[in-house]
């Protein structure tokens, strides 16, 4: 296949969960359209994501998205296709590889395997491309080492990215992630899925001071998080309560109980900027919208004079932009093989 082009977009595709998305982006002008087609609700009447019916979706939906992108960029020719190759749900995946050989092929483009949460990792510098593509590389340099926080239904990472871009994993979940305690949360509690933005909407009017619930691995011996009994405190609190009482009590119970998953992560966070010398601070992954979270972390990063830097409510969630653009970051990178592989490859602490 024919070598990328300096002036050709790249085309990202992500499907690792239940988000089918295209996205365009020219190094020299930054993300030029972004497409998505969301399976929330569809996969809400089952409480959680349906692997074969996300897959199902992907394949539906692939196609309409790519006539969307060529009808906005006619005789589009991409200088390289960048998918999501893992981690995700592997049927999903597969749907996203089957469609960038596809593309490929019909392109003569190469191909840009992308490790997904190295997407969401990196997803915090878009902003800065986009306000100056020319000067980026200096100001992503002035960033650099950078503390990154990615918090998702299916992942909690502390992750340092190093000047020579590397990454170095600080510290993880050792059980539930951070979005999936509080979906578990918001299951129990009645609320639905996902439960993370609905938490967040009953909190608003809640005190967080109602309830103590647990704060797991409080020592400054480990980066790692655990969220697991946070969950189970909340279901015996609750357990032997009258269906009125939790209602009465529901803005206080989601109050306290996002305050205990903010201020587990924050701990982490504060642990991490008092240690290293850090730049910047970046938060991103699905749970990076809470605002009671990006509070707390615009806080810390000001109390320790570094950038903080969240990503764009847009690049949170599942999504090809941040796939492409780190495709982009990517270039001098050896290129994996091109494969379903759920592989997290930086070094541990």
């Amino acid at each position: 296949m024919a070598a990328a082009s300096a002036g050709d977009p790249l085309l990202g595709i992500e499907t690792s969960c239940d988000e089918s998305a295209l996205a365009l982006f020219d190094p020299a002008r930054g993300l030029l359209g972004e497409w998505i087609s969301s399976q929330v609700k569809l996969h809400a009447a089952y409480g959680g994501v349906v692997p074969d019916l996300a897959s199902r979706e992907h394949l539906e939906n692939l196609p309409l998205l790519l006539r969307e992108v060529l009808a906005a960029h006619p005789g589009l020719e991409p200088g390289g296709i960048a998918v999501t190759t893992g981690p995700g749900l592997a049927p999903c995946l597969a749907l996203g590889l089957a469609a960038a050989r596809a593309l490929a092929l019909r392109f003569q483009s190469p191909i840009h395997p992308v490790n997904h949460l190295r997407a969401h990792a990196f997803s915090v510098f878009i902003p800065a491309h986009e306000a100056d593509p020319a000067g980026f590389a200096s100001t992503l340099a002035s960033h650099l080492p950078h503390l990154g926080l990615i918090v998702s239904g299916g992942n909690t990472l502390l992750i340092e990215i190093r000047p020579d871009l590397s990454l170095r994993l600080l510290g993880e979940t050792i059980d539930d992630a951070g979005g999936e305690a509080l979906d578990k949360a918001a299951k129990l509690l009645g609320l639905g899925y996902p439960g993370g933005p609905l938490i967040e909407q009953r909190a608003a009017d809640g005190d967080p001071r109602a309830f103590d619930f647990p704060r797991a691995l409080p020592g400054r011996d480990t980066f790692n998080f655990s969220f697991s009994g946070l969950k189970t405190s909340l279901r015996y609190r609750i357990q032997d309560w009258p269906p009125e009482a939790v209602r009465d009590r529901l803005a206080d119970l989601c109050a306290s109980y996002q305050e205990a998953v903010v201020a587990a992560l924050a701990r982490k966070v504060a642990l991490a900027l008092d240690r290293f010398p850090f730049r910047s601070l970046g938060l991103s992954g699905g749970v990076a919208n809470n605002r009671s979270l990006r509070h707390r972390l615009a806080a810390l990063a000001d109390e320790r004079g570094v950038a903080f830097l969240p990503a764009l409510p847009r690049h949170t969630g599942d999504n090809a932009g941040m796939i492409a653009f780190t495709a982009w970051l990517d270039r001098h990178r050896p290129t994996a093989p091109l494969a379903i592989a759920p592989v997290w490859p930086p070094a541990r602490q």
